[in-house]
């Protein structure tokens, strides 16, 4: 590969991990090119990219990005799973995976500019979708205040039951004069 190429390799890299939301550097050796591409599909469902890529093409394509802060893991058959949206629907697919394929190993994460070991990761893995979570707090939230509206309406319709009663006193009153 000459220079050219090789730019062109880690610009187009670079293009690919511009915005993203979440980054999963994994060891794949052991693992063989069908169970790969069976996790790369997997995470291609949830628009998720896998790369297997070399070491200093993601170092050179990391300058200038928060990915620079994981240099340090850009060491051996090393591949990463880079997310543009939702960093739990990662953590899962790549928990559920190890389970079933032990030799994949989760070097270290990096998830909205904040590093983040493996044992995080897989902690990740077990918490509720983004959706479920925003519909969970927005639950909470109108709890107290369909609480409080109901609390306020049936002292209203006390009120009103309290003068319906007083009416119906003076109506009784006026017919019997």
């Amino acid at each position: 590969m000459n220079r050219n190429e090789k730019r062109q390799v880690v610009t187009d890299f670079s293009k690919k991990v511009e915005g993203f939301q979440s980054a999963v550097l994994t060891h794949y050796r052991g693992l063989t090119v069908e169970q790969i591409n069976t996790l790369r599909r997997r995470f291609r469902e949830e628009k998720i990219s896998y790369h297997v890529v070399k070491n200093t093409v993601m170092k050179l394509a990391a300058k200038g990005t928060d990915l620079e802060k994981l240099n340090d893991y850009f060491k051996g058959p090393t591949a990463i799973a880079i997310s543009h949206g939702d960093p739990i629907s990662l953590a899962k697919i790549l928990s559920e995976f190890v389970k079933t394929q032990p030799k994949l190993e989760i070097k270290i994460g990096l998830i909205q500019g904040r590093v983040i070991p493996p044992d995080e990761i897989k902690g990740l893995a077990t918490m509720p979708s983004r959706e479920i979570l925003l519909a969970q707090i927005l639950g909470g939230i109108q709890a107290p205040a369909q609480e409080l509206a109901g609390v306020i309406l049936s002292g209203l319709q006390q009120v009103v039951g309290v003068i319906q009663a007083r009416a119906d006193q003076l109506a009784q009153l006026e017919s019997r004069e």
